[in-house]
């Protein structure tokens, strides 16, 4: 295993040193050691490279995601004077331009979503743990690959990834390779490059200068310095056009992405056999959670998946093209979750896309369902749509879509079959029933046998609200965050889907960092104490106090039973932190006259524009007296803090 190991010095002079590095593995067990001597120069980098043997390790994988520790140790005179705890991962990969992705030898199909950094009521301020959580989202469709579209992630993201088992193609920013913006990409290559969730670099998404020269020689220098940085990774570019063009970027690059065209991969799967290529974006549907009839008018985007970009297709008829074609990897979808902006097909007042497979606050739609049929292979799956509540539609027909990835389905409505079929795993099964009030329910069988079931009940009229939260326990350290799900539930204890009521709350023991109901079209504030219920849900993220003790929510709603939750705080010390400095205005910065022979009228001021005569100096910085006795004014203006001038200065 080689390890590299760059020390800086701010030393005046050269420093010996000893490079000590240990392999823990999952368990903090050593497992191998390597040392070596390093002559540090200051104020410049040195690297020292050492290899350390490794036989037989535990391999890294999305099932079986092992993580192993290199703890490297500066000691000078016998003593440790620096070190750092860097987590690994074995693993190989590779990609191949007949067979697709394979991780470790075996063929990985890569089962992904694009991820803008944006949530309900937090924005691009995601804490940790609500990453934490939408990840499990993830985890629980079967998604197995995350792009990150289109910047580079926070660190935290990717120790997840790391953690919870997500391959992820690791995006730059800017196509630019001019000094400063390769430096963002080698800073990039640098700090994620021990993570072995990252298989892929990105170099740029949806360029205009794909199909020039000018682009092909900047992504040359821009390929070549990524692979100077690592050499173990295959680059891509998430390209939308140019593919046929006699120049074009995918000449390259090690892996071809497609953002869309997938009427173009047969073609240039033969016209380039030995190039490996994968969706590095696609499907592009819409959906409004919960909404089962398009209304342009009011905005809305039925969740049959019947809706699609121009550019895209159907989360149904995507999939098919990738999962029929063993040659192409696999696909991200855009988006995974729903974000802020980009308001397609609508504009203002929408204020979200409608992409997301799962809303703006996770909660899911239906190509959720759609997509565990897809990706999940080791449990059975069955999912209906819609809900089964539509008061005054008796005896109208209802289509229904069904998921799965058994063998055959069937559908009953108060325990009557009233269809069943074969399954259909990508594009589904749909039935149309008379609607009456009750159950609906369906069954998957494989070999005749029962192995999964869904329903839905006919909900009356909503009496009561509901608080249900991720975990009952969080962890009282002051940082710990999760999301609480309201919603209304009938006399029975159902859940009212139609449910589109105003909701308060209130919280002791934790604070209300954000709140949201994913309506794309909602312009109540994501920050306070109240949100509508939206088709049945709302959410609300609080983040634990400090200490043990318990969390205590409460939440209201007019005509409505309230509904209270207990939430157990763990005694944890809080994260060391960078202590606070309080607020205080001090005044930094002072023009200083020439000397003068006699004391100068007060009043006296540099000319407008005088950078020169008077000097620049800085509060804190010492000024000696002049010894012939002479005269200079200091002076600064100073405008007051509004906080400060209402406090009386």
């Amino acid at each position: 295993m080689p390890v590299a190991v760059t020390i800086g010095s701010i030393a005046r002079a050269e420093i010996g040193v000893t490079i000590e590095t240990i392999l823990l593995d999952p368990d903090g067990k050593p497992v191998t050691t390597a040392r070596a001597a390093a002559t540090v120069v200051p104020l410049d980098p040195v690297v020292t490279t050492l290899t350390m043997p490794v036989t037989a390790p535990r391999l890294w994988s999305i099932e079986t995601p092992t993580l192993y520790t290199v703890l490297t140790r500066v000691m000078r005179d016998g003593s440790v004077i620096d070190e750092r705890r860097t987590r690994v991962g074995f693993r190989t990969i590779r990609f191949d331009a007949d067979r697709g992705f394979f991780l470790n030898a075996q063929p990985v199909k890569l089962k992904g979503v694009c991820l803008h950094q944006d949530h309900a009521g937090v924005g691009t301020a995601i804490p940790d743990g609500l990453v934490r959580w939408r990840f499990e989202r993830l985890k629980a469709m079967g998604c197995n690959a995350i792009r990150c579209s289109h910047n580079a992630p926070a660190a935290e993201l990717l120790d997840l990834c790391d953690e919870m088992g997500f391959v992820v193609m690791d995006e730059n920013r800017q196509f630019n390779p001019a000094p400063d913006y390769m430096a963002q990409l080698e800073w990039m290559v640098r700090r994620d490059r021990n993570h072995p969730s990252v298989i892929l670099w990105s170099v740029f998404n949806e360029e205009p200068m794909q199909g020039t020269e000018a682009g092909v020689e900047m992504l040359r220098r821009m390929v070549h310095a990524t692979h100077v940085l690592d050499d173990s990774r295959p680059v891509t570019a998430a390209m939308n056009g140019a593919f046929f063009d006699p120049v074009n970027v995918s000449s390259e690059i090690d892996v071809t992405g497609f953002n869309y065209y997938q009427g173009d991969y047969d073609r240039f799967h033969q016209l380039n056999p030995t190039k490996p290529i994968t969706s590095s974006e696609d499907t592009s549907a819409y959906e409004t959670r919960g909404a089962f009839a398009s209304d342009p008018a009011r905005h809305v985007q039925s969740s049959y998946d019947v809706e699609a970009a121009s550019w895209g297709d159907t989360h149904r008829g995507t999939w098919k093209k990738i999962a029929e074609r063993p040659f192409v990897a696999g696909g991200f979808v855009w988006t995974g979750f729903d974000y802020h902006g980009e308001p397609t097909p609508h504009e203002w007042p929408t204020i979200s896309s409608f992409f997301g497979i799962l809303d703006l606050c996770g909660f899911p739609k239906t190509a959720f369902d759609i997509h565990r049929a897809h990706w999940v292979d080791a449990a059975p799956v069955v999912s209906i749509t819609p809900h089964w509540t539509w008061p005054g539609r008796d005896g109208q027909p209802v289509t229904l879509l069904v998921m799965s990835n058994a063998e055959r389905v069937e559908v009953r409505l108060n325990g009557r079959v009233v269809g069943e079929a074969a399954v259909d795993r990508i594009m589904g099964n749909e039935f149309v029933v008379p609607y009456a009030p009750g159950r609906i329910e369906v069954i998957a069988r494989r070999g005749g046998s029962p192995v999964a079931r869904a329903a839905h009940e006919t909900a009356g009229p909503p009496v009561a609200l509901r608080l249900t939260p991720a975990r009952t326990v969080m962890s009282g350290d002051g940082e710990d965050v999760q999301p609480v799900t309201i919603d209304a539930v009938d006399a029975a204890g159902r859940h009212v889907p139609t449910a589109n009521l105003p909701t308060r709350f209130a919280v002791e023991g934790a604070a209300i960092i954000g709140i949201g109901n994913g309506d794309p079209n909602s312009h109540e504030s994501e920050k306070g104490n109240a949100q509508s219920l939206f088709n049945g849900l709302a959410q609300v993220i609080v983040q634990a106090g400090e200490g043990r003790g318990r969390i205590v929510m409460t939440a209201t709603a007019p005509g409505l039973k309230p509904a209270q939750l207990t939430i157990d705080r763990a005694g944890l010390a809080p994260p060391a932190q960078v202590a606070v400095t309080p607020a205080t205005m001090a005044i930094r910065e002072w023009r200083r006259s020439p000397a003068m022979a006699t004391r100068p009228d007060p009043a006296l001021a540099p000319v407008d524009g005088d950078n020169n005569s008077w000097a620049f100096v800085r509060s804190g910085t010492r000024v000696d007296p002049d010894r012939a006795g002479r005269w200079r004014i200091y002076r600064t203006t100073v405008t007051p803090w509004r906080r400060v001038a209402q406090e009386g200065a």
